[in-house]
């Protein structure tokens, strides 16, 4: 049942406002993550691999980001401004790094003093850190946000109160990790099943170790897309993303005694996708890869709606605006 202000959450009222806000602090810190890995990966690339074309790289990595490409040309600095340091870039990663620090302020009652100090100094340290990549090289940004990222999630689970607020940031973190690795794997999807850029993958991943261990150093296109697709071990694949997510909604549902199939859209959406995956039959993962690929992007775009229509608000849904303009309502864009 939809309510506009709260919903019961184990026999409490939890403001819809701080589960908004709790949700999207989970996508923002997990956004600001996979953008570091991946543009950490990308910009390595482009400063040692001379046969590489800057420009045509970029605008992949872009595309990939769901950034708007600029007019003039593009090298491994500019698309590091842009993506990483730009204070006026929606979706960069210090937009998502200073969105999560904004929600977190607005959700103070729900959220541990170590979590919000963690945000807070992180985002303080973006200026000293960027002055350190320029520099030394653009890793040190890149390894301060996964250290600071992880640093975050460790301090979640071990001060947060497993209760709904805690399901709510970690169903937020859940969607936006198939999103973003949907994304990277879309980059590839038609590449040759024997070119190197299937490592480049792993390693934006953060999955390139787990792989090695699992497939003793074979390098494998149709074995990395399942490994990152479909491993139920591997904490960073989307299935177990998808498998996380899932849990979070049935523990959400306190009204769960349906007699007809699901009553949420949102545990329909993910119980499909899953589906999908799980009895996916052998050999046929390579096959019409971009088409199922896209199909999960929709999924998550269908499923942020969903969610917010479910526990956020009462109204249809309407376009997000910055989190930072819009008072104590934790708002954001729909997609990266």
């Amino acid at each position: 049942m939809r309510r506009s202000n709260f919903y019961a959450a184990e026999g409490d009222l939890m403001l819809a406002r701080n589960a908004e806000s709790l949700y999207w602090i989970g996508r923002y810190v997990e956004r600001a993550d996979d953008m570091a890995r991946i543009l950490d990966v990308a910009v390595h690339q482009l400063l040692d691999d001379a046969s590489v074309d800057p420009d045509r790289t970029s605008r992949v990595l872009l595309r990939v980001l769901g950034i708007e490409a600029p007019c003039h040309a593009l090298d491994a600095r500019t698309v590091t401004d842009l993506v990483a340091f730009s204070r006026d870039q929606v979706g960069s990663i210090r937009d998502a790094l200073a969105s999560a620090r904004e929600n977190a302020r607005g959700a103070r009652e729900v959220t541990s003093s170590e979590m919000w100090e963690c945000l807070n100094a992180t985002y303080i340290g973006l200026g000293e850190r960027e002055r350190a990549a320029r520099r030394l090289g653009p890793h040190e940004f890149f390894r301060y946000v996964e250290e600071r990222a992880a640093m975050f999630a460790g301090l979640t689970d071990s001060t947060m109160s497993r209760d709904d607020g805690y399901r709510f940031l970690v169903l937020g973190r859940s969607i936006e990790r198939v999103d973003m690795l949907v994304r990277m794997l879309l980059s590839r999807a038609g590449d040759r099943p024997s070119s190197p850029s299937w490592v480049t993958v792993l390693r934006s991943a953060g999955a390139n170790d787990a792989y090695m261990r699992t497939y003793r150093g074979t390098l494998d296109a149709n074995r990395v897309v399942e490994f990152i697709l479909l491993d139920r071990l591997f904490p960073r694949s989307v299935f177990h993303a998808i498998l996380q997510a899932e849990r979070c909604l049935a523990e959400l549902d306190h009204q769960p005694d349906s007699r007809v199939g699901l009553r949420a859209e949102a545990q329909r959406l993910l119980g499909r996708a899953r589906s999908e995956l799980e009895f996916l039959p052998p050999g046929e993962l390579l096959e019409d890869l971009q088409d199922r690929l896209s199909a999960l992007q929709r999924t998550c775009r269908d499923l942020s709606e969903a969610i917010a229509l479910e526990y956020f608000h009462s109204a249809p849904w309407v376009a997000w605006t910055d989190a930072r303009s819009a008072g104590d309502t934790a708002v954001v864009e729909g997609e990266l």
